[in-house]
């Protein structure tokens, strides 16, 4: 701790000095001898301990505490140990408090909660007065708050722009839940025409366009809802992570998926089977398009709302995480006359909006690009764009022999689903385009085994195919919150880093929690990347079906790099850390 306070420059050595004799003089402990002599104060050493113990610190004067922590502790276990629940991640909750050594405090919580409890040290005093805040007064009486109180706090951005909630945000969230909780007196289960009435009145109606106001301006990629045995649970995917935003009454349930599904033209009365749908909205002078889809569960039906936004710009390659040698070789590879490009990795690892941003620098008033999409996230002007209508019959297939006649030089095709469109999109490179597409494999070199196993001939592959990127997408430590730490260089060896001497360290760096990152230490993500270029040694492979070990060596010796070793290099910048790598890029057989 007291190394913490000297490194920092909260404590002076002399006075540590000067502390340290009163504590043999006295017995006191020198932390509360520090404090009383007024060299630091009960925050700065908190944090010392904190870091001491291998714990977090969280000061709640600066934070607002999330509410679907507050919801899963009853207020008589929080005043009894004078300990809050300040943040709850799918089953995981962290409770501030003084003594982290309190057992039976913390198994009370976990109890009480069903969660998996860590710990967090925070000052006494602010405990007391957030208990205060969020257990009395205005915050514990949401229902008494009037409509327009509901619709300002859902709606209104914070000033100074940043697309933050103008009021607090589980009291914005808990008086629109409130509201329409008390014009909903029906058992938990009922459902059928009066749901379908209850959808269209003004409460739920506000409740539903609060979650999702809320999501866009916490910045979420997407919005589940998701019927659970005795409430309805609310979470958002932030930075590639779903985290819990709310729990809704179950009594809630049916009206609030009934409205969802009225807002994206679904069949409200069909509850069996599985529906798509859209929602287009308008909000801060923005348009968002939300991809929706709902499946049945046991509980009611699922519904997760995909946000997209209709206005967003191109990220440009620069901004995706790539290293100098890796965008300078794509910018290569895909401005050739011909050829096959293929960027791979499991939904949601960027592989979209990467080739995206490809087409967006070779957008040219010379070039005539056609595109493919299922659906179309980013609109292009001077690109035309065909969105995929599989009940009107337009397939990337159907899609692709249309292209073919259309004078294109370059094509990109959303995804390699099957043979047919393979094969269509190797003919067209062929006969002298530059096709882009994704592929689901998880690296780089196995995307020639997966066209293999779709017919694709291993000739045809070797002929066009100029290279493969694979990619995930991993949390940036926030770097206006963040500090540098040191570790033993054989701790990165797993990463594929050369370690010569043992006991060296090195000093990487971690987030810290904070409001501005939701608690997290992460804002924002950076890529991962592997790029694999073909040449004339892995072309005569790919013919002779060579064993996926033999190409992906000779791969590495042509100069690619692997997801974790790209990751590497990205924790030694101190733009993520290791356990982020860990978390998207390691698999089993690493």
């Amino acid at each position: 701790m007291t190394q913490f306070l000297l490194q920092k420059g909260y404590l002076k050595p002399e006075q540590l000095e000067e502390a340290k004799k009163v504590s043999q003089q006295t017995g006191q402990p020198v932390d509360r001898v520090l404090i009383s002599l007024n060299f630091v104060g009960e925050r700065e050493v908190l944090m010392g301990k904190a870091q001491e113990m291998g714990l977090g610190f969280v000061d709640l004067d600066r934070i607002t505490v999330d509410s679907s922590a507050l919801n899963v502790v009853p207020e008589r276990i929080v005043k009894a140990h004078n300990a809050l629940p300040v943040k709850k991640e799918g089953a995981h909750l962290w409770v501030a408090m003084t003594n982290p050594n309190n057992i039976v405090a913390l198994d009370d919580f976990k109890i009480a909660s069903g969660c998996r409890v860590t710990p967090v040290l925070a000052v006494a005093g602010a405990i007391d007065d957030s208990i205060k805040k969020y257990y009395s007064g205005a915050a514990a009486t949401p229902a008494a708050a009037t409509t327009t109180a509901v619709t300002a706090a859902a709606a209104t951005p914070a000033a100074g722009g940043g697309g933050a909630v103008a009021t607090n945000y589980s009291d914005a969230m808990r008086r629109a839940i409130a509201e329409a909780g008390v014009n909903r007196d029906l058992p938990a289960d009922a459902a059928g025409d009066d749901d379908e009435k209850m959808a269209e009145q003004a409460p739920i109606i506000r409740l539903a366009n609060a979650l999702i106001q809320q999501a866009i301006s916490d910045r979420a990629s997407d919005i589940h809802v998701e019927p659970l045995q005795r409430s309805v649970r609310v979470r958002y995917r932030v930075d590639g992570v779903l985290a819990e935003a709310m729990t809704v009454p179950r009594n809630l349930m049916a009206p609030l998926i009934s409205r969802l599904k009225i807002m994206s033209e679904m069949n409200i009365a069909e509850r069996r089977i599985p529906q798509d749908g859209r929602i287009e909205i308008r909000t801060n002078n923005k348009e968002y398009d939300l991809r929706v889809s709902s499946v049945p569960t046991p509980y009611g039906e699922k519904i997760v709302m995909r946000i997209l936004d209709k206005g967003s710009t191109m990220v440009g390659l620069q901004k995706l995480g790539f290293t100098d040698e890796n965008q300078i070789k794509i910018e290569e590879l895909t401005s050739q006359p011909n050829g096959f490009f293929l960027a791979t990795g499991p939904t949601g690892s960027g592989k979209t909006t990467t080739l995206n941003s490809v087409i967006n620098k070779l957008n040219t008033v010379g070039v005539n690009i056609l595109t493919a999409e299922d659906p179309v996230e980013y609109q292009m002007n001077g690109v035309a764009q065909v969105q995929m209508n599989k009940k009107a019959g337009l397939t990337f297939a159907t899609a692709l022999r249309a292209f073919l006649r259309q004078d294109p030089d370059i094509i990109m095709v959303g995804e390699i689903r099957d043979l047919e469109t393979a094969d269509i999109a190797i003919e067209a490179a062929l006969t002298g385009h530059m096709v882009l597409s994704t592929l689901h494999t998880n690296d780089a070199p196995s995307a020639v085994l997966r066209l293999g196993d779709m017919g694709v001939e291993p000739f045809l592959i070797a002929a066009v195919l100029v290279g493969v990127l694979a990619q995930r997408l991993g949390r940036r430590i926030d770097p206006n919150n963040r500090e540098p730490y040191e570790v033993p260089m054989t701790d990165l060896r797993r990463f594929g880093l050369e370690v010569t001497d043992p006991d060296e360290m090195v000093t990487i760096y971690r987030g810290i929690p904070a409001e501005t990152n939701r608690m997290t230490g992460y804002s924002g993500r950076t890529g991962f990347h592997e790029l694999m270029t073909i040449n004339s040694e892995i072309a005569e492979m790919i013919v002779r079906k060579a064993p996926l070990n033999d190409i992906k060596a000779a791969a590495k010796a042509n100069g690619m790099k692997e997801l974790r070793e790209d990751g590497l290099v990205k924790v030694l910048q101190g733009v993520t850390d290791p356990s982020e790598v860990m978390r998207v890029v390691f698999t089993a057989g690493y």
